[in-house]
C-alpha cells in the first residue's frame, strides 16, 4: 500500500481523529479511505446522471414518465 502525508489544519485533524474513535474506523486513515470511496462513488453517479442527461437532450421528446426515468436511473445507478 503506498502512503501519502497531507497536511491538515488542527480542525481538522481533529475532526479527523475523533470521527476515527467512534469505532466504526480502525484509524484515520481508514476514515479518509472511506471518505475517498464515497467521492468515488459520488463522482460514478454524478457522471451517470450527466450521460442520462446528455443521451436525453440527443433523443428529443420523450414519452417515459418521471416515475420512468428514475427506476431507469436507480437501477443502472446500484450496478
Amino acid at each position: 500500500m503506498a502512503t501519502m502525508n497531507v497536511s491538515l489544519p488542527q480542525a481538522l485533524k481533529d475532526w479527523v481523529e475523533t470521527r476515527a474513535e467512534t469505532g466504526r474506523f480502525s484509524n484515520a486513515s481508514d476514515y479518509v479511505r472511506d471518505l475517498i470511496r464515497r467521492d468515488q462513488d459520488r463522482e460514478a453517479k454524478i457522471s451517470a446522471l450527466q450521460t442520462y442527461v446528455d443521451e436525453a437532450l440527443a433523443s428529443g421528446i420523450s414519452s417515459a414518465s418521471v416515475s420512468d426515468i428514475k427506476a431507469r436511473f436507480k437501477t443502472h445507478s446500484t450496478t
